[in-house]
């Protein structure tokens, strides 16, 4: 069994995610086009992660989800409002497995620290929901080290390694604020999203972090995650794949198990198919 834990479908038709550039992300992404990729990719399930912060995003991966290729979703609700959060919650049903919001374009420093949000994320917490954080790395990966204390019942993931500063002298900064974040037992990280313009995309470029990843949190708390369609641009799903892909057959049946679906599995307690 193989899970991608961080894929986005968008419909630009649809207005919103402004944020995309003009260029191949410009354009429409469906499951129908998610299924293509990870039959050839022989992925199984995915795990399908927001892209902006609005409740039609978060309907239309549900909608999405009648896919049997979808073993989840992680949406958005309005953390900084707990009573419009209690209903979003309520409403979404049972194939959110978990929460996100764009911190790193929030300009609120402090987002993780507000009392509202605090006070919604216990809510995620009591419901079994993990919450996921983009971006971490300058401005809120020690915050996610404090949250995890404050709320030890909620299951953080660090997407994208918190984006590690490849090939700056930022990277060892990088590393210490993500081992604080690995020393809270509610913490896991993904294994995505590690693409960095002018960076090369191999796995000799990425073993320095994967190293730091592995070491810090082990393969039980790793997931891999694609980050499609954000790789259409340097390369697609395939090539990516094949550089994860590369690092993960280094490890142990057991702990390849964990890193390409165990892991996803128990943080957003994904019913899935048996194992081919």
């Amino acid at each position: 069994m193989i899970i991608d834990s961080h894929l986005h479908l968008w419909d630009r038709a649809a207005g919103g995610y402004t944020w995309v550039p003009p260029g191949p992300l410009d354009r429409t992404f469906t499951v129908d086009d998610a299924r293509a990729e990870l039959a050839a990719a022989g992925v199984d399930a995915a795990v399908l992660v927001q892209a902006e912060d609005s409740e039609a995003d978060t309907r239309a991966m549900l909608a999405a989800a009648a896919d049997p290729v979808v073993a989840g979703v992680v949406g958005w609700v309005r953390l900084d409002d707990p009573a419009t959060a209690e209903r979003q919650l309520e409403e979404y049903g049972e194939r959110l497995c978990g929460v996100r919001h764009l911190v790193h374009d929030d300009p609120r420093d402090d987002f993780l620290a507000l009392p509202e949000v605090r006070t919604s994320l216990g809510m995620l917490a009591a419901a079994g929901l993990a919450f996921d954080v983009p971006d971490a790395w300058p401005r809120h990966l020690d915050g996610v080290a404090e949250l995890a204390d404050a709320l030890p019942g909620l299951a953080l993931v660090v997407d994208h390694l918190g984006k590690p500063p490849r090939g700056t002298d930022e990277l060892a900064d990088w590393e210490k604020a993500l081992r604080v974040v690995a020393a809270r037992p509610n913490a896991v990280a993904k294994v995505s999203g590690l693409q960095q313009p002018g960076q090369p995309f191999t796995a000799d470029a990425l073993r320095g972090v994967w190293e730091v990843a592995l070491d810090a949190f082990g393969p039980d708390r790793l997931m891999f995650g694609s980050d499609w369609p954000m790789t259409v641009s340097a390369g697609g799903y395939g090539p990516h794949w094949a550089v994860v892909r590369g690092l993960v057959d280094e490890l142990t049946p057991a702990e390849r198990g964990d890193v390409l679906a165990g892991t996803a599995v128990r943080t957003y307690c994904l019913s899935v198919p048996h194992e081919r």
